[in-house]
């Protein structure tokens, strides 16, 4: 298939995740030139090797990279900064787009990449014979929002959003519902998460809704989205490199929070394509299936009922998922089952039982990723044999880190007055008195890196952990952890663009779950153009 079709369907025919015929790498002597690139000119570099100029011209492209980060809020885009330099511990800051979260620098991408692919369809067509695309998705906050901003008032394209009423936090609702397009849609159902994930598969395998309307998927498991999350891999590589205290010889270690398995994906691309990385630390919180799998072998569910799932703050969105899925303070990471685990589990099958021609290789790594899937969905979990866990080992470590700790690590950072809290900038609101303010999530990140250091120490090895969100977006998780400390208030640290957020127009339509699928397409074919490539 071709890169536009892989990015326009998102998801295979057959249920399945797109990944690259191979992976590219980079040229032996990258680092005379690369490592002094902008941010969009190293993405533009990454981008071409895997886009064909057959399918979108150089200038085109690098057009499209342009703009997609014209709103970031940083001249670096992501920058990167110090938390220890003893410990040589630094952070990359991901939340400087529209909407204080890493997810903007894909999904900014996307959004102008899928107008791109429609305005050209649809070039020389009038009226009805125009191609229309509907982008749809279910959140439990910050998917949506990226989402929404990524895509809204782009030529060609809707997106509707669905996400649970009343179980995402305050910040992310209004950055969704007060986003008044005409192409947006949101809808609040009355139900969990994984009610509103059910309608968005109900819909991509509903033969009538999808013969008037052409869908088309927003979350992680788009490819697009993932080649997009490599880019600032090596860019916080190239800015540790020519930093003073970076040795030649010295190792990189990336730190990873993440629960859908996307992010710290992108960072295995960047590592296979030649980046010199180490290792990569999957940090997770209590939902640990991941943490789990590199310690047994085994990735499994076992699903946390009643009593037991009970935790988290119900203002910062941690209601959103029920059934299975232990509510922590780090709600984005509150994941049953990692849906881009399966790309990596293709290419160790790959790697470890690749026999014969390249096309027998594929098909046998196939073979054994269905047969795991297979028995995940018929049992709630599956087994890999020594030699595909030692495979995953070679390239990751992983962490577990509890909401105890969570806050721990958020109050011990705001205290250690790290360089950070100095240097940072282009968004307001991650320091205050002197002290660096992280979120739960990237709190997550910091915690794994600590014990990293522990097994990896200085002076030869360096650890980045990926900060993911602004602070701001989990105040009720911040504010527990640092409400004891004289002279904070977090008020004073609110970004410009949350301050009157809740007071502006919103559009928002609830759609109740009883109402079922006839419900929703109901609404679709009310309120959604259709594709003229169905009619």
């Amino acid at each position: 298939l071709g890169f536009e079709e892989v990015v326009l369907k998102g998801l295979a025919s057959d249920g399945g995740l797109f990944i690259p015929e191979e992976i590219p790498t980079i040229p032996q002597d990258w680092g005379q030139d690369w490592l002094d690139w902008s941010f969009q000119d190293l993405a533009f570099r990454i981008f071409a090797l895997y886009i064909s100029p057959s399918e979108i011209p150089s200038d085109d492209l690098r057009k499209i990279v342009h703009k997609s980060y014209s709103s970031f809020r940083a001249p670096d885009i992501t920058p990167l900064v110090t938390l220890d330099q003893d410990k040589q511990l630094y952070l990359l800051e991901l939340f400087h787009g529209p909407t204080f979260a890493f997810k903007d620098v894909a999904l900014q991408f996307l959004g102008f990449l899928l107008e791109y692919f429609l305005v050209r369809r649809n070039e020389h067509k009038e009226g009805s014979q125009r191609e229309h695309l509907t982008v749809i998705g279910a959140t439990s906050g910050d998917t949506g929002s990226a989402a929404i901003h990524g895509l809204r008032g782009k030529k060609d394209l809707s997106i509707m959003i669905m996400f649970p009423k009343g179980k995402v936090s305050p910040v992310q609702e209004a950055q969704m519902t007060t986003v008044t397009d005409a192409n947006v849609h949101n809808v609040a159902v009355d139900g969990s998460f994984d009610d509103c994930q059910d309608f968005v598969k109900a819909l991509f395998g509903d033969s009538d809704i999808n013969r008037t309307h052409k869908l088309a998927a927003v979350n992680s498991i788009n490819m697009a989205r993932i080649l997009a999350q490599i880019t600032y891999y090596f860019f916080a590589y190239a800015t540790l490199v020519k930093s003073e205290g970076f040795k030649k010889g010295d190792k990189v270690r990336f730190v990873t929070p993440t629960g859908n398995f996307g992010d710290v994906l992108a960072g295995y691309f960047a590592k296979a394509m030649g980046l010199e990385i180490e290792r990569l630390v999957i940090s997770t919180n209590e939902n640990d299936i991941l943490h789990r799998f590199w310690r047994s072998g085994y990735y499994e569910k076992k699903p946390v009922h009643g009593q037991e799932a009970d935790g988290g703050i119900a203002e910062d969105g941690s209601k959103a998922h029920e059934d299975g899925v232990r509510e922590t303070l780090s709600p984005a990471m509150d994941i049953l089952v990692s849906s881009n685990f399966e790309r990596l589990l293709w290419f160790l099958a790959f790697q470890v039982y690749g026999k014969g021609s390249l096309e027998e290789q594929r098909k046998i790594a196939g073979q054994r990723v269905k047969s795991w899937l297979d028995e995940l969905k018929a049992s709630g979990g599956f087994g890999v044999e020594a030699a595909i866990l030692e495979a995953a080992k070679a390239d990751f470590e992983s962490e577990r880190v509890s909401d105890k700790e969570t806050v721990a690590t958020i109050k011990n950072t705001y205290l250690s007055k790290c360089p950070a809290a100095q240097t940072s900038k282009g968004t307001k609101g991650t320091a205050s008195n002197g002290g660096y303010i992280l979120d739960p999530h990237s709190a997550i990140g910091v915690a794994a890196a600590q014990r990293s250091i522990a097994r990896a120490s200085p002076p030869k090895t360096h650890h980045i952990a990926l900060a993911t969100a602004h602070p701001a977006k989990f105040s009720n998780a911040v504010e527990m952890a640092l409400k004891e400390e004289s002279g904070f208030d977090f008020k004073d640290v609110l970004p410009e663009e949350f301050i009157g957020l809740d007071e502006l127009p919103r559009r928002v339509t609830e759609v109740k779950k009883s109402d079922g699928l006839e419900g929703l397409k109901s609404f679709i074919r009310k309120r959604v153009p259709a594709t003229s490539t169905h009619a």
